[in-house]
């Protein structure tokens, strides 16, 4: 037997088993980005305009890259962090204090630091799904949960988010059994990928509907700090017992422009973050300390936030209106640098779209725009208002140029 046949043998199914690496099965964002780079290759004189990417153009404040190469050069910073420096455990509950007024967090019971908030969803399953358990997912949505849940021979059953209910789960659909071996439910909001945001009324239905099926809730408040237009930033842990049912997880990728710096953090629930300190405590060994020092002057300066959100609303702003001006059901958001809008149903030319794959893929081959598809719920395409731009003026000259482009189209609804 050789090498390479015995390893094909190998693979656990929760990777495809034997077929892993054989199938021909392209997923969306691999198809995207293959359609960029034919697109680009294609048309070299266009420059392509990334509306999907979910990643800031900012750098990080000056402020916190200063205090990272100041942390850097100390000694007592080199060693393993393993479950993080009370520094930013203390930092983290005093922002969530003071933004959020979520007050009484206990820095070295309800809070703990993750590599990101991706590890941190990837982890918590490994606490608490048996094979047969259930987590409740939202979709369209962050599958990273899921795919745990899956690994572990549980079950996933997702709640549609629909535009005739806010993008807001309907947790009465569930029925009795799935209730029962439920385990854990995860929300997001504001929402990726529809914008969507959360109030308190909402939250406290979670909080009783966790109680009364013995349920933990998993709350990815990613973006929780990007707010606007009177809508502001909303904790889950802000809602009377929310703590007793779960945790919140936040992350300074989105909120700080530090997506490459890899810090978030869990907070609420003691014996949940607690069960996520034990099975991280396996699986990794800490952020850098300089850098979670630096995510501390982070934390301490949410003015950074304000700013940023500032910027993204104005790009709504003008996102929006160009849309609409093409005849797109475009609504902004409260919350997030996302832009969720129904498909068109084709061109004036003959061109149909089935679903918003092929919306996206005409998108990205005819006009040189890249955008993201989800047909989980619907079929709609979501604009990221992230592209790279220097000030107001720039930010207008992409929005024109986008809206000269799609002008061409001439879509029909």
């Amino acid at each position: 037997m050789t090498e390479e046949s015995y390893i094909q043998q190998q693979f656990a199914e929760r990777i495809g088993g034997e077929q892993f690496g054989k199938g021909d099965v392209l997923y969306k964002f691999e198809k995207i980005k293959r359609a960029k780079e034919a697109a680009k290759e294609e048309n070299p004189e266009v420059e392509l305009i990334d509306l999907g990417v979910g990643e800031p153009d900012w750098m990080a404040d000056d402020g916190v890259i200063e205090r990272l190469y100041e942390e850097a050069q100390k000694w007592e910073n080199r060693g393993y962090a393993d479950n993080g420096i009370f520094a930013f455990k203390e930092a983290a509950a005093e922002y969530m204090a003071e933004v959020f007024d979520v007050e009484g967090l206990d820095p070295e019971t309800e809070i703990n630091h993750s590599i990101g908030s991706k590890p941190a969803l990837a982890m918590l399953p490994s606490a608490f799904i048996n094979p047969g358990d259930i987590t409740i997912m939202t979709t369209p949505g962050y599958p990273v949960m899921g795919t745990n849940t899956e690994g572990l021979d549980g079950e996933v059953v997702s709640l549609p988010l629909l535009k005739e209910n806010d993008f807001l789960p309907d947790l009465n659909s569930l029925n009795e059994e799935e209730k029962e071996r439920a385990k854990l439910l995860y929300i997001n909001y504001p929402n990726n990928p529809t914008g969507a945001v959360a109030n308190k009324e909402f939250f406290a239905e979670v909080v009783e509907f966790a109680k009364e099926n013995d349920i933990i809730v998993i709350h990815d408040a990613a973006y929780a700090g990007l707010t606007f237009d009177g809508y502001e930033p909303l904790s889950f842990l802000s809602v009377p017992g929310a703590k007793e049912v779960g945790i919140e997880i936040q992350s300074l990728s989105k909120a700080f422009n530090m997506t490459g710096w890899r810090m978030a953090f869990v907070a609420g629930n003691p014996l949940v973050v607690n069960a996520f300190a034990t099975v991280k405590d396996n699986n990794d060994s800490g952020q850098f300390k300089a850098i979670q020092q630096a995510c501390v002057y982070a934390l301490n300066h949410p003015e950074i936030t304000e700013k940023t959100s500032k910027k993204y609303s104005r790009r709504h702003n003008m996102l929006v209106d160009a849309l609409q001006d093409l005849g797109f059901e475009a609504e902004k958001p409260k919350g997030s640098f996302y832009l969720y809008v129904p498909i068109p149903k084709g061109t004036e030319d003959g061109i149909e779209f089935e679903n918003a794959e092929e919306f996206c893929q005409y998108l990205i081959k005819e006009h040189l725009i890249s955008a993201v598809p989800w047909d989980d719920a619907g079929s709609f395409v979501r604009f990221s208002v992230t592209f790279v731009a220097e000030g107001e003026e720039e930010e207008q000259q992409v929005i024109d140029e986008i809206k000269d482009r799609l002008s061409r189209a001439k879509f029909v609804f």
